[in-house]
Order: structure tokens, then C-alpha cells, then sequence
């Protein structure tokens, strides 16, 4: 169960990263497993199942493929699978040119094509010069491997293809990851670009509706002032007078501002639920009509349909969600929600803000189901 929540829990892109790691780490235990029940004999059995860990080792030394990132091996890990690697290629080689069996110098052979390929897998994918190399290695295995005369070509043209094949397949995963990590960046960069042109926008209102009123308080207060000190005591008290009611002007339209900048509309809401959840993979279903919600609530409805969207998209990896609407209250229910959820602080804040307009707030595991309950029936 725990293992299920931790899974149901994790974002889809941690999913998609994991499960490529895993997928080519899995590959590389399929492939020995295949290459040692073909080997034939104990010993090559050995020299393949090394090759294997020290390949598993490099890769997770490699931190874009790294399954645990936090792994304090990585100084080490690489120059010792390189020296494993190596060991296994040559004690093959020499096998293959000293055997006096033909059953074991094809041992051999399968062991020391396993080490090349493992190598090209793990090492040189990550080069810069790789396609060159993965042809040097294929020519150098050929020749080792390619006892008696006559092979050679057989094993090179072997280890060329398995060289091209998984340094190929390296590079599609790393390609796949890049892919993943620049969507999630583009994704950060969008909130925080709508969160900035937002920030624009209420300055620059500020800017327009409250500056004008400044500037002219400003100016009558200096000119009262300028004619209390002249004598002229009546203009000087009419020109405060207008100083107090441009401020008491400017005062309201500050209020007025603020409250459309922090007024938020119900189906406006719904429909941008609708299309953030549709980006974050989860379908949206709407049960009963938001224009049933009384008038009273219509605003602490639309922080609910807010403030639980945004639940959903961070703290959980939910696939369907349910909105229902009636006059006595609504819920907002989704799947892959874990058995124990935390105490999350913007679910908190909503609770307060529903406890002033008197509503209450109700949240339920039920089922693999986060259920977000709202009743306004004392509202």
C-alpha cells in the first residue's frame, strides 16, 4: 500500500523520468540474463554478470539517468565499471586466442561482445567523438575476438550493429528526459511569467488611477501653504477642504481597485479549472449548474474551485476530477489521492475565508478519492 500511494503520489513527469531509468537499467539485466543462459559455461557466466553490474553502476553514476540522484559513488563509479569493462574484453580476448575448444572460444566470444556492448552502452554514448569510437571498438573486438582466422568480419559487423543499436537507444533516452525537464522549465516559466504580467497590470493601474489624485494633492497643498503664509486664511482652508476630498476620492478608488483586482468570477473559474487540469492530464467533469450557487457565495465558491484545482495540480497525480454544484453546498472529488494526506496551508487559508462568509469546509479519503466537501446552508 505504501508503495502504491508513493507511485500514486509522484508527479508525471518524476513517473516518466523513473520509468525510463528503470527501463534501460532493465534492459541491460534482461540482456545478461539472455547472454549468460546462452553463454554455455560458468565462466563466461561470471564475466557477463559483471559487465552487467558495472554497467548498471555507470549509468547510475551518470546523473540524468541516475534512478537515486543523491548516490555518493559517481567519483569512483565510472572509472571502475571502465576498468571492469575492460578486464572482461581482454581476459576474453585472451581466452578466445589460447582455447583449445571451439565451445570455448564462442564463450568467449559471447562475453567480450557483452563487454563491448556495454560498454558502448554506459561509456562511450556519453563521448563526443562516440560514433567514431563504436566503430574503433567494433574493429579492435573483431580482430581480439575473431580467433581462429576467418571470423574477424563476423564478429566486427556483430559488435558494430550492437554498438550502433544501444548507443542509439542511449541517446533517444537522454533525448526523451531533456524533452520532459524543458516542458516542466516551460511550464514553471509560464506561472511565473502570468504572475509577473499580472504584477504589471495592478501596478500600472495603481499607477494610473491613484498617481493623477497624488500629484493634484500635492499641488493644493502647496498652494494652501503658499496663501496661509500670504494671509489669505479663507482660499487656504477651501483649498484644504479639496485636499481632504481628493484624498477621500483617492481613498475610495484605491478600495475599488484593489476590489476588482481580488474579485474573482465563478464560471470563470470553472472554465480555467477545466483547461489547467486538461494541461496536467486530468479530465474535469462538471455535475449541476454554476449558476445555481446562490448570489451570496458566488465568490467563495470560485476560491473553492481555485484553491482546489491548484490542490489537485500539486499534490496530486489525478487522472479524472469531479465538480458538483448544488444550492446548498458543492464538492470538488479526485482520484490518486494518498491515504494520508497533509495539512496543507492553502486548504487552510480557504477554511478561514469560508468560516467569514459562514461556510463550512470538509476534506474526505475515501477510496484512492480526495473529496473536498463546501456547505453554505448558514451562509
Amino acid at each position: 500500500m505504501r508503495w502504491s500511494t508513493w507511485w500514486r503520489d509522484m508527479p508525471g513527469p518524476a513517473k516518466f523520468r523513473l520509468y525510463t531509468r528503470l527501463t534501460l537499467q532493465g534492459a541491460v539485466v534482461a540482456a545478461v540474463i539472455a547472454l549468460s543462459i546462452s553463454s554455455g559455461g560458468p565462466r563466461p557466466v561470471v564475466a557477463i554478470v559483471l559487465a552487467g553490474i558495472a554497467t548498471i553502476a555507470a549509468l547510475e553514476a551518470r546523473t540524468e539517468l541516475a534512478t537515486w540522484p543523491g548516490a555518493t559513488f559517481r567519483r569512483w563509479a565510472i572509472p571502475a565499471s571502465a576498468a571492469v569493462l575492460t578486464a572482461v574484453w581482454g581476459a576474453s580476448a585472451v581466452v578466445a586466442n589460447t582455447a583449445g575448444s571451439e565451445a570455448a572460444i564462442e564463450q568467449a566470444r559471447v562475453a567480450g561482445v557483452c563487454a563491448a556492448m556495454f560498454g558502448a552502452l554506459c561509456l562511450i554514448s556519453f563521448s563526443r567523438h562516440r560514433w567514431w569510437l563504436v566503430v574503433a571498438l567494433s574493429v579492435a573486438t573483431g580482430f581480439a575476438l575473431g580467433a581462429p582466422a576467418g571470423t574477424e568480419l563476423r564478429v566486427m559487423s556483430t559488435t558494430l550493429a550492437l554498438g550502433l543499436f544501444v548507443v542509439t537507444t542511449s541517446l533517444l533516452t537522454l533525448w526523451g528526459l531533456r524533452i520532459v525537464d524543458d516542458l516542466e522549465h516551460a511550464k514553471d516559466l509560464g506561472a511565473e511569467l502570468q504572475l509577473a504580467e499580472e504584477l504589471l497590470r495592478f501596478t500600472r493601474d495603481l499607477h494610473d488611477v491613484v498617481g493623477r489624485s497624488f500629484s493634484a494633492i500635492a499641488v493644493k497643498s502647496e498652494l494652501a501653504a503658499a496663501l496661509s503664509r500670504a494671509g489669505v486664511a479663507d482660499r487656504a482652508t477651501a483649498e484644504m477642504d479639496e485636499v481632504r476630498a481628493l484624498a477621500v476620492e483617492s481613498m475610495a478608488e484605491m478600495r475599488q481597485l484593489v476590489r476588482g483586482y481580488r474579485d474573482i468570477d465563478l464560471e470563470g473559474e470553472v472554465a480555467g479549472a477545466r483547461a489547467l487540469l486538461s494541461s496536467a492530464g486530468c479530465a474535469l467533469v462538471v455535475e449541476g449548474d454554476p449558476a445555481a450557487v446562490p448570489s451570496e457565495v458566488h465568490e467563495l465558491a470560485a476560491w473553492v474551485v481555485r484553491e482546489g484545482t491548484t490542490n489537485i495540480v500539486k499534490h496530486s497525480a489525478a487522472r479524472s476530477a469531479t465538480l458538483a454544484f448544488g444550492r446548498s453546498g458543492m464538492s470538488l472529488r479526485n482520484d490518486g489521492a494518498s491515504d494520508a494526506p497533509k495539512e496543507r496551508s492553502g486548504l487552510l487559508g480557504l477554511a478561514e475565508r469560508l468560516a467569514t462568509g459562514g461556510a463550512t469546509l470538509d476534506t474526505v479519503v475515501r477510496d484512492g478519492e480526495f473529496i473536498l466537501e463546501i456547505h453554505w446552508e448558514t451562509a
